[in-house]
């Protein structure tokens, strides 16, 4: 399943690059593991939103072929555009400025897919959004989302040993498959294929601790805290109809 990471871990300079890169849990094995349950063909127009520093977007072009829309709020186009050149895909992926919450600058049925990993839940968690976005994809493609989550929801029960961790942002933004779905199911004009635990959920978050933003050191202790016993990672994918 992760052939692609694997081998492009594997290589000294493309490791040093991803621990520099990475904003969260490893966003291009996490995409390896989501792009999987798609048909993305070459030359698909995907728009992997809240796409960080482009790990993402390098395995959605090196390994597909996709034409990539590589938008994102907090990270500068330009940076991006010149990362994209040292990885040779300048081509087929296309950076942009888009803050999700304001409307997207694209026409509608303009996607063959919208893809997003580890973004989604900090804009996209009340029923307004995923309505907002379902016009941009085209009829018969997928909206595709992997997020880190919970397997139950601690409502106001925080566990003593996650408590010292335990924040407003956190607690607002990462939630069950339960939660999810209730959300995702008051969204007409699609189809669910799946609202799932994914399989990459460790590997992704201890590749992130060995990252040299200070955020990954941070959450360092949270992590040997968990244990294992509280977070996974979310996926969850609907064909527009």
């Amino acid at each position: 399943m992760f052939e692609f990471t694997d081998r492009y871990l594997s290589d000294s300079q493309n490791l040093e690059y991803t621990k520099q890169t990475m904003m969260g849990p490893n966003a291009m094995r996490v995409s390896e593991e989501m792009a999987a349950y798609l048909d993305i063909q070459p030359d698909s127009r995907v728009l992997d939103l809240g796409c960080g520093m482009g790990l993402s977007t390098i395995l959605l072009v090196q390994k597909y072929q996709a034409l990539v829309f590589a938008a994102d709020l907090w990270i500068s186009p330009t940076d991006n555009y010149q990362r994209f050149c040292a990885a040779g895909i300048d081509e087929k992926a296309i950076p942009v400025a888009v803050d999700a919450t304001q409307g997207l600058p694209f026409a509608e049925a303009y996607f063959d897919c919208l893809f997003t990993v580890d973004a989604y839940h900090y804009f996209a968690d009340i029923p307004e959004m995923l309505p907002s976005l379902i016009p941009y994809v085209k009829k018969g493609g997928y909206i595709a989302i992997a997020i880190p989550g919970l397997k139950f929801d601690f409502d106001d029960q925080v566990p003593e040993d996650m408590q010292p961790f335990w924040n407003d942002e956190i607690d607002r933004t990462i939630r069950s498959i339960d939660w999810w779905k209730d959300l995702w199911n008051q969204a007409e004009g699609i189809e669910t294929q799946s609202i799932s635990e994914m399989v990459c959920c460790k590997q992704a978050w201890d590749e992130w601790l060995t990252g040299y933003i200070p955020e990954a050191a941070e959450d360092i202790p949270m992590m040997q805290a968990e244990q294992g016993k509280y977070f996974n990672f979310i996926q969850m994918i609907a064909k527009v109809l």
